[in-house]
């Protein structure tokens, strides 16, 4: 039976992650199509900038404080959306970090950072979320996952590992509350450039050594796919805004939803190929020597 679209079904929505990046967008996109929405994030200036930009466009659009990696930051945000709107009807896992480092170079710290971040975090909120929603067999959870969270590049390693958690708890998830009433989608963008490129590259300096070291090719062939990437790329930020309010408004919504056409791609080239096939692909993109 093809899904059916049901306009504001939820109300409430939570946004971690929710004042920069794809999650911003989301968080505004959902508020112009009256879902009362709560943008969560650390940064004090981009919770004010997207406050302020709710007040002056009249949305019902409000921002909180939170910290996925801190048990009391998530009480307390929770505790502030309750009082002011109530149950969550929709809550969103955008919040997330990127190392970018070979596996037998990172360092555990960052390595759980990334983990506690991207995966840790969502299901730290999840299971806060989850027993008012099973208690009135509603609600949709929503997580961010990446293309990378079904095929994993060199250098991606620790992100796609918090990527693919990601993807085996939804899975899970969705499974245990069918019969609650209660939704879990997965959003797998590719390519789209945001701050969180950036970041990545901040994130990751530590790691600038090894650009001469033994992975010195992989890093040089990386650098000019992620140019080319940045250069070609015809998405934004509310391309994934808007697949997200089409997944909110479907009734029942797909397991997953697929942004730009490489994530579309690596879909099918995950189903399509053989691991010793598309490892052949890697080597020959990211371990072969260019002038």
């Amino acid at each position: 039976m093809a899904a059916r679209e049901i306009s504001n079904r939820f109300s409430t929505v939570l946004i971690t992650g929710g004042t920069d990046g794809l999650g911003r967008a989301a968080a505004v996109m959902l508020a112009e199509h009256s879902y009362r929405v709560f943008a969560a994030g650390r940064d004090a200036a981009r919770r004010e900038a997207l406050a302020q930009l709710g007040r002056e466009r009249g949305l019902p659009l409000e921002t909180v404080e939170m910290d996925v990696c801190d048990d009391a930051s998530v009480e307390r945000a929770l505790a502030e959306v309750r009082a002011r709107a109530g149950p969550i009807d929709v809550l969103i896992n955008s919040a997330g970090i990127s190392y970018l480092a070979p596996m037998e170079l990172v360092q555990m710290e960052h390595l759980r950072r990334q983990l506690e971040t991207n995966f840790f975090g969502a299901v730290r909120v999840t299971q806060r979320v989850l027993p008012e929603m099973r208690e009135r067999r509603r609600g949709c959870i929503v997580n961010m996952s990446s293309a990378a969270g079904r095929i994993v590049l060199p250098l991606f390693g620790p992100y796609s590992s918090s990527k693919f958690a990601l993807e085996a708890m939804s899975d899970a998830l969705r499974l245990e509350l069918h019969p609650f009433g209660i939704n879990v989608v997965l959003i797998e963008p590719g390519y789209i450039p945001t701050g969180f490129q950036a970041a990545s590259v901040a994130l990751s300096s530590p790691y600038a050594a090894a650009q001469s070291g033994p992975y010195a090719t992989i890093y040089k062939n990386f650098l000019r796919e992620r140019k080319t990437s940045v250069g070609q790329s015809p998405y934004t930020p509310e391309d994934c805004a808007r697949v997200i309010l089409r997944a909110l408004r479907a009734s029942p919504p797909r397991p997953r939803y697929t942004v730009t056409r490489i994530a579309q791609v690596a879909k099918w080239v995950k189903r399509l190929l053989s691991d010793r096939a598309l490892d052949s692909y890697m080597i020959r993109t990211y371990w072969r020597e260019r002038s």
